[in-house]
């Protein structure tokens, strides 16, 4: 019986030693993770990253809360917390901690503008801005701006 116990243990520690070095991250068989390429969320999805695709999320919530407040009130809100409970802007937005992303948001009665920074400037996270046109731009290099390319 010790016999049949010993040689169980080293046919696991075998296995066990042949797993692990078959999904080494360095071994052509590792698994993907399902992080390691993005998965995009809707046909013509711009983002790049999950984090991206949240960051444009939220962005669209902002601009739809905007278009309906200017449309109740006849103008636009001057700060996040104004647009609490316009369309689906609820209070947990008004927060400009959005993960990777940092908003920024200047509010006047007559415009607004919007800009998503990330903590980490990088291809798979891009700077984000919006104004009251509702078209979003992105840059990859800088903070984005008016004269940054329309994201497609």
């Amino acid at each position: 019986m010790r016999k049949s116990v010993n040689r169980f243990l080293a046919i696991l520690a075998v296995l066990a030693l042949a797993a692990s070095t078959l999904l080494s991250p360095g071994s052509a068989l590792a698994l993907q993770t399902p992080s390691a390429t993005y998965q995009p969320k809707f046909h013509g999805d711009p983002a790049r990253s999950d984090s991206e695709a949240a960051a444009l999320a939220y962005m669209r919530v902002v601009i739809r809360a905007q278009r309906q407040f200017n449309k109740q009130y006849d103008h636009f809100a001057t700060s996040l917390a104004e647009l609490v409970h316009s369309g689906s802007f609820t209070k947990r937005m008004v927060n400009p901690d959005r993960g990777d992303y940092t908003v920024s948001f200047e509010g006047k009665k007559d415009s607004f503008t919007l800009t998503m920074m990330p903590k980490q400037l990088d291809a798979t996270h891009r700077s984000f801005y919006a104004e009251d046109d509702g078209k979003i731009r992105a840059d990859e290099e800088k903070p984005a701006d008016a004269k940054s390319p329309i994201l497609k």
